[in-house]
């Protein structure tokens, strides 16, 4: 689903129940400010979504720090350094990707990050993918293609994450 349009509410209710509710987040915290500028993309089984995913551009001047989730108390989620490279413009950030755990390890989130990826150089003729990835997700983007680019960090109330990159042009 490109910008300009918001996924269903079950759409959301995946992203709560797979990336926030686990950690203890209350409602809400699964929106962001700018979900409605993002490219979504799922998978559904009838009207259950099994996985999800967002794209958002990031705009020329951001270092691409921002809240970890909507709510309060969110942490600031580090800057990405390659955006320092004018080489590495249009980029976009992966966010929000998660997948039900009685449908992983089917090829689901593998669905999501290609379409992210496709609909985001198609788009907003991106050339990187940035993303901070949690510690248990790396292995699955390094599989995909994904390159660590940093030291491990800790995200206050999510965990241990590293920051990744792709170069989609």
């Amino acid at each position: 689903m490109l910008p300009g349009s918001n996924p269903a509410h079950s759409y959301f209710d995946c992203r709560y129940a797979v990336l926030r509710e686990p950690l203890g987040f209350e409602r809400g915290a699964e929106h962001l400010a700018d979900d409605s500028a993002a490219i979504h993309a799922w998978v559904a089984q009838g009207d259950r979504v099994l996985s999800v995913g967002r794209a958002h551009l990031i705009p020329e001047g951001s270092d691409g720090s921002a809240p970890d989730h909507a709510g309060p108390g969110a942490t600031t989620c580090p800057a990405f350094g390659p955006l320092a490279d004018a080489e590495n413009r249009p980029a976009i950030q992966i966010r929000q990707m998660g997948t039900r755990a009685e449908a992983q390890r089917m090829g689901h989130a593998s669905d999501v990050l290609s379409a992210l990826e496709s609909a985001s150089a198609a788009h907003f003729s991106a050339k990187t993918g940035l993303l901070q990835a949690r510690k248990d997700a790396i292995p699955f983007y390094l599989s995909q293609g994904w390159q660590l680019i940093d030291e491990p960090y800790t995200i206050s109330n999510i965990g241990p994450h590293r920051s990744m990159m792709k170069q989609l042009k």
